[in-house]
């Protein structure tokens, strides 16, 4: 695997290095990229490894450029691996509007054409690009995963439905229902198709509020002035059992942009840190 594996860009950046990849993925059959950050190695040989996974229209770049994590993760001893959000390329099915197609993946694996092709998303993260990250390049250690808005939905699907995985999970402004707002429903019929039965396991309010396996603690900041709050957003409809460890935060005065994620990317980092 390691040739398939080509190294796009390094960076020094407070005592660690920022690192892009791109390699052909088999899962989505498509030229995928990604981005690592990883600490010091002489002074963390075996670092915990944090999931990021960005938001509608986003790349890996736009939290490695903008979110300012590197700085606590490099003093934390933490590695941060940041993937695409979707599969790409001439070749994959795509669709005019913004929150449908390429750069809205919603971390799913689709079942209906003609996504269906390439739209696996869940898989390639969390077996492809997991066996990429573990294999390739030797990070095995401890795991947790959060992300923003739709890839707050993957960060909160993908740690629930890995439980045994993730030793944390947090997200900035996540689409917590996707099966009732109106971004979630857009895309969930075109990769699931028209039976809701089928959504429910991609739907994190659903998967907590049923959730028997082991508790993973949630961190969730919702900014007060951010415009999608309460028509595609709603923390409220994430419940938790009783006694399950969610804490929801209401941050006042703060959208929807990377300004409210780089204000506290440094609470988050220490967050996962406590339970890695």
């Amino acid at each position: 695997m390691t040739e398939k594996l080509e190294l796009l860009e390094e960076h020094r950046v407070f005592d660690g290095t920022q690192r892009k990849y791109q390699h052909h993925s088999e899962t989505l059959h498509c030229a995928m990229t990604f981005s690592l950050f990883l600490p010091n190695v002489e002074k963390f040989p075996n670092p915990s490894l944090i999931w990021w996974l960005s938001g509608l229209t986003c790349t890996d770049d736009n939290f490695t450029h903008k979110a300012g994590a590197q700085k606590k993760a490099a003093e934390l001893g933490l590695a941060l691996v940041m993937p695409d959000t979707s599969p790409r390329g001439e070749t994959v099915a795509d669709d005019a509007d913004w929150d449908l197609g390429q750069g809205a993946g919603f971390y799913v694996n689709a079942t209906q054409q003609p996504w269906d092709a390439n739209y696996q998303m869940y898989d390639y993260i969390v077996t492809e690009l997991t066996t990429i990250v573990r294999e390739t390049l030797g990070l095995t250690g401890s795991e947790s995963i959060m992300g923003h808005s739709m890839g707050g939905h993957g960060a909160l699907v993908i740690g629930l439905r890995n439980s045994d995985r993730f030793r944390a999970i947090s997200a900035f402004s996540p689409i917590v229902n996707p099966s009732d707002v109106p971004w979630g429903m857009k895309a969930f019929d075109a990769y699931l198709g028209a039976d809701k039965q089928a959504w429910a396991p991609w739907d994190a309010s659903k998967l907590l509020a049923s959730h028997d396996g082991k508790p993973v603690p949630i961190l969730l900041d919702q900014g007060t002035a951010d415009n999608f709050l309460h028509v595609q957003l709603q923390p409220e409809n994430l419940i938790a059992p009783e006694g399950y460890p969610l804490k929801i935060r209401m941050q006042d005065g703060y959208d929807h942009s990377y300004y409210f994620i780089a204000s506290f990317i440094d609470e988050h980092l220490e967050f996962h840190q406590k339970h890695l």
